[in-house]
């Protein structure tokens, strides 16, 4: 599994013009499920992400995780982000998790990331989403659960 996380001010995200899901000061999450990606991978990256710590704390380092702040999440599912561009032009998605995976997979990491009782929102799976956000920072950060040790 892959995942951008982006420190936010707020986000939110549209489909048909409608605003499906909205957070405040948090994390806007990208997710992107590949083929091979199972349970072990969204357990991974969940523990990561509710542990970074990328806010600031009274002095303005980066010591305070999302749990710390009290913060919100916004989880967003991206095949894009599973793209080979190695050959060509055009991007392949072939190895992106089809839906019959991926939305059990994604449903999955979303209940897993709400144990944290932090407010958690999400666009709809496969839908066209407009995601508008303002990255505080900015703060950007690519995980992928195929590089932890």
């Amino acid at each position: 599994m892959k995942a951008v996380i982006q420190r936010v001010s707020e986000a939110n995200v549209k489909v048909d013009g409608e605003i499906v899901g909205e957070i405040s000061h948090g994390l806007l999450l990208l997710i992107g499920i590949d083929e091979e990606d199972e349970k072990a991978d969204a357990d991974w990256l969940v523990q990561k992400i509710l542990n970074l710590r990328i806010f600031g704390d009274e002095d303005g380092k980066l010591n305070l995780s999302v749990l710390d702040i009290t913060g919100e999440i916004l989880c967003i599912s991206q095949f894009t982000l599973i793209a080979d561009y190695k050959k060509g032009n055009r991007p392949s998605f072939i190895k992106a998790a089809k839906p019959d995976k991926a939305i059990p997979l994604f449903d999955y990491f979303k209940t897993e990331i709400a144990q944290s009782n932090l407010k958690i929102e999400s666009g709809i799976f496969g839908a066209d989403m407009k995601v508008s956000l303002l990255n505080d920072g900015p703060v950007t950060i690519v995980m992928d659960s195929k590089t932890k040790l």
